[in-house]
């Protein structure tokens, strides 16, 4: 597996597989909390082309494995999104891809969040390091829990 930048607004074919995977993976995560409010699980390719997120992506060959999209903030960075392909969950995509973000961090403060009922993200966050410093309602029922890490 490669872990390697790419960018959905130059590159169609990755556009529509990033969104075939992030539909797949947030379906994933809505049967998980219970809920399928999740915005980017009906995001279009419009929206996830204009998200202006700097994404990295896991291949492996030409196929693609999983992303994450992030963003800078005025003190590090953001993780807007994490996706794997269901067939490849468990895999060690999602920590290469969360370990990336880590190493090019380069000390600043990464931040993420995640449903407060999908335990498998939550699991995979606190073996990177991230404390959790939070929960939010997002939409009336839907909660989230913010973590943190200095890379």
């Amino acid at each position: 597996m490669v872990v390697e930048r790419g960018d959905p607004a130059r590159d169609p074919l990755l556009a529509a597989r990033l969104l075939e995977v992030q539909h797949a993976a947030y379906a994933v995560e809505a049967r998980l909390i219970g809920d399928d409010r999740i915005p980017a699980l009906s995001e279009d390719l419009a929206a996830l082309v204009a998200a202006d997120l700097d994404w990295l992506v896991a291949r492996d060959g030409r196929a693609v494995l999983g992303a994450l999209g992030r963003r800078g903030t005025p003190d590090g960075v953001e993780i807007d999104r994490l996706v794997v392909d269901p067939a490849h969950a468990r895999r060690g995509t999602g920590r290469a891809l969360v370990a990336a973000v880590l190493a090019g961090a380069a000390g600043h403060r990464v931040t993420v969040s995640t449903g407060r009922d999908n335990t498998p993200a939550r699991r995979l966050y606190a073996q990177a390091g991230f404390r959790e410093t939070g929960e939010r309602e997002v939409l009336p029922g839907l909660w989230v829990v913010d973590a943190e890490r200095r890379a």
